[in-house]
C-alpha cells in the first residue's frame, strides 16, 4: 500500500477548514470577540435561517435582509457574525461537512466476507440520507466549488477526504492491480455524490427506487474495492 494513503495532517499541517471542522476553533465573531452564550445562540439562529432559506432560494437570491428578518434581527446584527452570505454558507457547509465524517467508519470496517455488501449499502444508504438532509446546503456548496470558489472547494474536498482516502486504502489493498487506488477513490465518490444530488429525478423520470439506488451503486461500490487481484492476491 502506498504510505502516502496513511499519512495523517496534525497541528499547523492542517487546514483552516479541517480545524474549524473539527471544532478547535469555536466561533467568534468578526472583531475576534469570543461569543457569549446569548451570541453563539444568535449566530445559530442566523446559520438555521440562511439553510431555510436556501431551501427555495439560490445563494444569490439569499439577502442579508431576508436572513435578519427571518430571525427577527436587523441586519446590523448579521454583520456582528459574518461579512456576507457566502460567508454564513460557509460555515453551513462545515458544519454539514463535519457530519459525514462517521460515514468513513464504515469503510474503516473489514469488507471481507459476506457481511462487506451489507456493509456498502449501509455506507450507501446513510451517504444518501446524508444528502437528503442538506440537500439545499450541499447543492450549494457544490456550485460554488465549481463555479472555482477556492473556499468552497477545500471545504467540499475536506468533507469527502475520509471517504476518498478510505476507499483508495481499500483498493490499495484489496482491488485490481490495473485501478489506481486514489483513482478508483475519487471515481467511486464522485459517482456516489451524483447519484445522492439527484436519486428523486431518477424516480421522477424512469421510475427507478431509492432502494434500487442503494442496491445498484452498493455493488458498484464493493465490486470496486474489494475485488481479488487477478493474480489471486
Amino acid at each position: 500500500m502506498d504510505p502516502n494513503l496513511a499519512t495523517n495532517l496534525t497541528g499547523s499541517q492542517i487546514p483552516a477548514y479541517a480545524r474549524t471542522m473539527s471544532g478547535t476553533e469555536p466561533p467568534v465573531a468578526l472583531d475576534g470577540r469570543s461569543l457569549g452564550k446569548r451570541g453563539v445562540l444568535t449566530r445559530r439562529r442566523l446559520l438555521d435561517a440562511t439553510s431555510e432559506l436556501l431551501e427555495t432560494h439560490g445563494v444569490r437570491d439569499v439577502r442579508v435582509v431576508d436572513i435578519a428578518r427571518t430571525v427577527g434581527t436587523s441586519p446590523a446584527t448579521f454583520y456582528q457574525y459574518f461579512r456576507d452570505v457566502e460567508e454564513a454558507v460557509l460555515a453551513l457547509a462545515e458544519e454539514v461537512g463535519e457530519q459525514a465524517a462517521p460515514l468513513g467508519e464504515l469503510i474503516d470496517r473489514s469488507w471481507d466476507g459476506p457481511e462487506g455488501i451489507d456493509l456498502a449499502r449501509e455506507l450507501v444508504d446513510g451517504f444518501l440520507t446524508y444528502w437528503d438532509r442538506h440537500r439545499a446546503v450541499l447543492r450549494t456548496r457544490n456550485l460554488a466549488a465549481q463555479e472555482g470558489d477556492q473556499r468552497f472547494r477545500d471545504v467540499r474536498n475536506g468533507a469527502l477526504r475520509p471517504l476518498t482516502e478510505g476507499f483508495a486504502r481499500k483498493v490499495a489493498r484489496n482491488g485490481p492491480s490495473e485501478l489506481a487506488p486514489y483513482a478508483a477513490a475519487a471515481a467511486v465518490v464522485a459517482m456516489m455524490e451524483r447519484l445522492a444530488a439527484f436519486h428523486v429525478d431518477l424516480a421522477d423520470r424512469y421510475g427507478t427506487s431509492r432502494a434500487e439506488v442503494v442496491e445498484t451503486t452498493a455493488w458498484i461500490v464493493y465490486q470496486t474495492v474489494t475485488r481479488p487481484r487477478p493474480d489471486g492476491s
